[in-house]
């Protein structure tokens, strides 16, 4: 399996395709596989990049609490990109992935042509991130007194999720299965290393105003937590462009992979073309 070490920590990487590279970071419920509709249409034009972020087999789930931070994924993402030789790429990911795009084109804007950041900001609400952290704090010691199986059958059905669940079952049940088989050490430590942890999007107000690159801001509509914060970035981030998901949950490209790949397709497109204003 392809893997590199990141100050001592194994990472998982997949490439597929050829051409400019396009990078796409999972979110905390999601692993590699998570992105299967995105590599297998975009790998048609571009060399399409997908990880495991340390805590998710079979990248390494260390022990040490310390060894997880969202700066931990920004440079564990760096290394990546350097360990394929990749000077610049679209960097993309979805939720926790999403922040992490953001947090890597703050801190390495020189890497990034574009980015793609999708149902990121969960937690952001000043007046209810006490009880946010509160219900990550909670969850994050379930997963260890109660394993991921229970985890996942309250975690897969919340209220950004059971759209994904009504439109496609079967998907769902992937999902789900994914989730479930998940590391309780590596996702606990994770939540309390990188959500809890983080700084929340508006935080980043004048982070996000330095950015210069062309952003697509993605959000379903039914996505509570993170569509007031995909707004602020859009009011920030000076070459954004802000696409809403008409009835959608958190994990909108699996939900709609087809409305997503095309939206990103579309985006891409027209930074290549330089019409992305």
């Amino acid at each position: 399996m392809p893997s590199f070490n990141s100050d001592g920590v194994e990472i998982y990487y997949e490439v597929a395709g050829e051409g400019y590279p396009l990078v796409w970071g999972h979110e905390f419920a999601g692993d590699i596989t998570s992105w299967e509709p995105q590599v297998n249409f975009f790998a048609r034009r571009y060399q399409v990049i997908t990880f495991c972020n340390r805590g998710y087999p079979p990248s390494e789930v260390p022990a040490d609490p310390d060894a997880y931070s969202q700066e931990h994924q920004v440079e564990d993402l760096r290394r990546l990109l350097e360990h394929l030789n990749i000077k610049q790429a679209y960097i993309g990911g979805l939720s926790m992935g999403g922040t992490l795009t953001l947090g890597f084109a703050i801190a390495h804007p020189e890497m990034c042509r574009a980015l793609v950041v999708a149902s990121a900001g969960a937690g952001s609400d000043s007046g209810d991130r006490e009880r946010m952290l509160a219900s990550w704090q909670s969850l994050s010691e379930s997963m260890i007194t109660e394993g991921m199986e229970k985890f996942a059958d309250g975690y897969a059905r919340g209220p950004e999720r059971v759209q994904f669940l009504r439109k496609d079952p079967v998907g769902w049940a992937k999902f789900h299965a994914g989730l479930a088989a998940h590391s309780a050490q590596g996702s606990s430590l994770t939540f309390r290393g990188v959500q809890m942890k983080r700084p929340t999007i508006y935080q980043l107000e004048k982070e996000l105003q330095q950015i210069k690159v062309p952003t697509l801001v993605m959000i379903g509509d039914e996505d509570g937590p993170c569509v007031e914060p995909a707004v602020f970035m859009k009011r920030n981030i000076p070459s954004c462009g802000l696409s809403v998901f008409p009835q959608s949950g958190h994990t909108i490209n699996l939900e709609e992979p087809a409305l997503y790949n095309q939206t990103v397709l579309d985006f891409l497109t027209a930074v290549e073309a330089g019409k992305w204003v």
